[in-house]
């Protein structure tokens, strides 16, 4: 699976681009704040149908413009797909092969994408939310079900929060909002342990191998809730304190994803090494959890972060792009480290143009 070809316009500081990519090398070079990260934010969109960056569809849409729009053209094993996406100030529009998506869980399974930035980096040692954005991530994109679970159970939570916060809350009002909270957020964790104890079987034999067998490396999924019935019980028992708090306490959405190497908890007392090797190996083991599951291989996206590792991290990520589509942003790539890439093409990208390199 990969992209051929992506026409932007108005998207970002792009006007009207239109881009040919290599099956497996596409490296994007630049100074800061040309375009570079954008691009790969066009790309990440066709698989999800929202970026990596931010929750707001309009950020998408260049300053003064009214739309915007990114489309791509995907090859994949079952032959050739239009993605097209428009963004307007009111919504946006996703066709595929022309024909316009009523929801945009129907654009999964078009095109699998792992992004990895030098936030990815920081993953480990972030708050929770970052290691369970990083679950979420993933999960929409193998388990369209999932992805329809959590913007539920995401709606559901908001509304019981609102509920929360007015004065001298009815609590009779919220039996219906437990009820849907506790059978969709049920189903986010069970979907999420079962995700974690898969790429702990993977990310651990990478992580082995990066630190050359000194290193042993565990994941665990940390919760409190554990079946239907008991987080329904939980949500009758802490009511009050949801209350004075203003919001719910424990769910799916306070939960954590524990870290360890050679038994530390390396969230809180890993050295910057540790940290890095995890976060590389956890990222790497998604290539492989995509291809499990799908039978297709991920595209790569790499922005700015082969100049965050060092040269024996980098060895091994560029090891693993073999036999991948891999876009790469970078300010400048060192010769070196150049020679070891797959071939493919080089573009510059200054001021939202892009131009090949020869």
């Amino acid at each position: 699976m990969v992209f051929k070809q992506l026409e932007l316009e108005n998207f970002r500081n792009y006007g009207n681009q239109s881009i040919e990519f290599h099956e497996k090398l596409n490296l994007l070079l630049g100074k800061n704040a040309q375009g570079k990260t954008n691009l790969l934010e066009s790309l990440f969109i066709m698989g999800l149908g929202k970026s990596f960056r931010t929750n707001k569809d309009s950020d998408m849409i260049a300053f003064g413009k009214d739309f915007a729009r990114a489309s791509c053209l995907v090859e994949g094993e079952k032959g050739e797909t239009e993605i097209d996406i428009i963004y307007q100030p009111d919504g946006k529009i996703i066709k595929v092969d022309g024909m316009k998506l009523s929801r945009s869980i129907d654009l999964l399974e078009h095109v699998y994408i792992v992004v990895f930035s030098p936030d990815d980096l920081k993953i480990i040692k972030e708050g929770p939310e970052h290691r369970r954005r990083f679950l979420d991530r993933e999960l929409c994109q193998i388990k369209p079900v999932y992805y329809s679970d959590l913007g539920n159970y995401k709606k559901v939570l908001k509304q019981r929060n609102f509920l929360l916060r007015e004065k001298n809350p009815d609590r009779n009002l919220f039996s219906v909002f437990d009820a849907s909270l506790a059978d969709y957020g049920t189903r986010i964790t069970k979907e999420r342990k079962e995700f974690t104890k898969r790429l702990q079987e993977l990310s651990s034999k990478i992580h082995s191998d990066i630190s050359q067998g000194q290193e042993e490396l565990k994941l665990e999924y940390e919760t409190d809730v554990f079946d239907k019935n008991q987080f329904r019980e939980l949500l009758e028992k802490n009511f009050e304190s949801d209350v004075y708090k203003g919001h719910t306490g424990f769910g799916p959405h306070k939960d954590d994803l524990k870290i360890e190497v050679n038994g530390t908890d390396i969230r809180t007392f890993g050295s910057q090494g540790q940290q890095r090797t995890a976060a590389l190996s956890m990222k790497l083991a998604e290539i492989g959890l995509i291809r499990q599951e799908t039978g297709c291989n991920a595209v790569l996206l790499l922005d700015d972060v082969l100049s965050e590792l060092d040269s024996s991290r980098q060895r091994f990520l560029i090891d693993a792009m073999k036999d991948i589509q891999v876009f790469i942003t970078a300010t400048e790539i060192d010769p070196e480290v150049r020679a070891l890439l797959p071939e493919g093409y080089a573009f510059h990208v200054e001021q939202g143009s892009i131009k090949m390199l020869t």
